[in-house]
């Protein structure tokens, strides 16, 4: 029944986001934001959904019995390996994905220090209801930020009237509300299915549960390759990693203080620092990210995968 759970939760979870960025989309194009703005404000948000509800889920069940710690962190923290390594590899091999120098280090400079802070905080072995509103408050920042990077105005707004509007927030509303039923089995099939397997919650949490709520991401990165819209579907990715360390770690922390597993200190955030690093390299002094540069970013990420599997059986 766990398993049928967790599989009805991450099921639940897509399905949902699915719906949400339906709306969100519809919502971004009357605000009149770039492509890349589009991914990294509007998309990354609707797609990290899932993990922003596990997380918030999870922090409930904190205040009134057990600890969920590990599942709210190794998602997080999961999920974010997921998109840099194994999403953005694959949306690689469809197309060239480039970003001019100025954006790569504009933004790569907060994706970078958001996993600094994050450990920084995390390194006293958990992180405290203050430091949960101070990440919070960092993304809301780089958030209201994005805005002045706005490079057209809407154009049309009458061509648009209420009832697309309307539509769209209906969207928004319906998807949120699935991805919340779906956090909810989502949470409690990883904890039972943890319990049957006899491997950490934190394993089950950054392996399955945060490649599982990747998938909206991969959904989107690759269609939008696909369609040579490398620079949304690339936004999608930085913006997802950016939230995915700040918001669902810091929300859930805000509602109730979480362990930090020293595990994470020393393997998983430092893995994924440099890894992070590697690919914004290859931004800057590849002039992108090709089949060549995909294939090694993806084998980092199997490697990890493999690594993480061999130690727990």
């Amino acid at each position: 029944m766990d398993y049928l759970s967790l599989l009805l939760g991450l099921a639940g979870l897509w399905y949902g986001t699915e719906i949400t960025i339906k709306g969100a989309v519809t919502v971004a194009e009357k605000l009149g934001v770039s492509e890349f703005i589009v991914g990294v404000a509007i998309l990354s948000i609707g797609s990290d959904l899932p993990e922003l509800a596990i997380a918030i889920d999870g922090a409930i069940k904190n205040l009134h019995s057990g600890d969920t710690s590990d599942v709210i962190v190794g998602t997080a923290i999961g999920s974010s390996l997921g998109q840099i390594g194994f999403v953005l590899g694959v949306a690689a091999l469809f197309s060239y994905l480039t970003l001019p120098r100025s954006t790569v280090f504009r933004h790569g400079s907060v994706l970078l220090g958001s996993v600094v802070l994050l450990g920084v905080f995390g390194l006293d072995g958990g992180i405290s209801q203050t430091e949960g509103v101070a990440l919070v408050t960092v993304y809301l920042i780089y958030f209201a930020a994005l805005f002045g990077d706005r490079k057209k105005q809407l154009a049309d707004e009458v061509e648009h009237g209420a009832n697309g509007n309307l539509r769209a927030w209906t969207y928004l509303l319906v998807g949120l509300v699935i991805v919340i039923i779906g956090a909810e089995l989502t949470v409690e099939g990883a904890i039972g299915v943890a319990a049957a397997l006899e491997v950490s919650e934190a394993f089950i949490a950054l392996i399955i549960i945060g490649l599982g709520t990747s998938l909206p991401e991969l959904s989107i990165s690759v269609g939008a390759a696909i369609k040579n819209r490398s620079r949304m579907s690339v936004g999608n990715l930085i913006g997802s990693n950016i939230f995915d360390t700040l918001v669902p770690v810091g929300v859930a922390a805000a509602i109730s203080t979480l362990r930090f597993e020293t595990s994470l200190l020393r393997f998983e955030l430092p893995y994924l620092f440099v890894l992070t690093f590697l690919v914004l390299v290859f931004f800057v002094h590849k002039r992108g990210i090709q089949k060549g540069e995909a294939i090694t970013i993806l084998a980092l990420y199997c490697g990890y995968v493999l690594l993480k599997f061999s130690e727990t059986f």
